[in-house]
């Protein structure tokens, strides 16, 4: 849902001003406000987070969950005036030194982000170009109600390539982590 406010470009500065406990997004400078999520949806986020958390507790990179303050800065723009301050369900990152304040300002290795009917859209399509854009390296979308994950790589054009599609059955090998597989068995157990 937008806010429907005076018209202008809104940034992460702004952000930090929101009155209230909802959780917002902004896409290219405008706000979203984002719904509750559905518990099969939560129980999706605790299954893969713990995953990628046990994996990578004794390594250099960190897992996140939302709510985490994302900022993906465009070139012209410092931490503070990104217009780009997104809430990914997961993210690893591995550069530390881009751990600020409420969240992260740069380029994470894996975005994970799972949909649901007021979201899709946004994921698919908004995000999905900003997280290209950004270059980051592993996008995963993933559908709660159909139990299928959509990986996205990076490819050396510096687009994401088809998708690799996952269902319930299968394990995901995370491209970037080669010794680490998601087992979606457990994830989707409910």
């Amino acid at each position: 849902m937008t806010l429907s406010i005076e018209a202008r470009k809104y940034t992460y500065a702004d952000y930090l001003k929101f009155q209230g406990d909802e959780r917002w997004e902004i896409i290219d400078g405008v706000p979203y406000m984002q719904s509750a999520p559905t518990w099969q949806h939560q129980n999706v986020l605790l299954e893969l987070a713990a995953q990628f958390r046990n994996y990578l507790s004794d390594k250099g990179c960190r897992a996140f969950i939302s709510p985490f303050d994302l900022r993906l800065p465009k070139i012209d723009e410092d931490d503070e005036h990104a217009t780009m301050v997104v809430q990914p369900d997961i993210l690893v990152i591995c550069d530390k030194s881009k751990l600020k304040g409420t969240g992260y300002c740069g380029t994470p290795e894996v975005v994970i982000e799972i949909i649901s009917p007021s979201t899709e859209r946004m994921d698919r399509l908004t995000k999905f170009w900003a997280y290209e854009k950004a270059g980051v390296k592993e996008y995963w979308i993933v559908a709660p109600d159909t139990k299928i994950i959509s990986v996205f790589i990076l490819q050396d054009n510096n687009r994401y390539g088809r998708p690799e599609l996952y269902t319930e059955a299968d394990n995901v090998e995370v491209s970037i982590f080669p010794d680490l597989t998601i087992e979606l068995s457990t994830v989707f157990n409910f």
